[in-house]
């Protein structure tokens, strides 16, 4: 249990330190992948490409 709890600890210090500059680094590089995923599977909503002319 101590392990765990001492485990615990760390996890909640490492998601609440705003001056983190690796988890800052991680979640932007999470942030950024996500963006492109979304970009890259929605290809069918391409917000800027020209439209159609009906």
């Amino acid at each position: 249990p101590q392990g765990l709890r001492g485990w615990l600890r760390s996890a909640y210090r490492f998601a609440t330190d705003r001056n983190d500059f690796r988890r800052n680094l991680l979640v932007n590089l999470g942030l950024f992948a996500a963006g492109v995923w979304v970009a890259r599977n929605l290809t069918d909503i391409d917000l800027m490409a020209p439209q159609p002319v009906p």
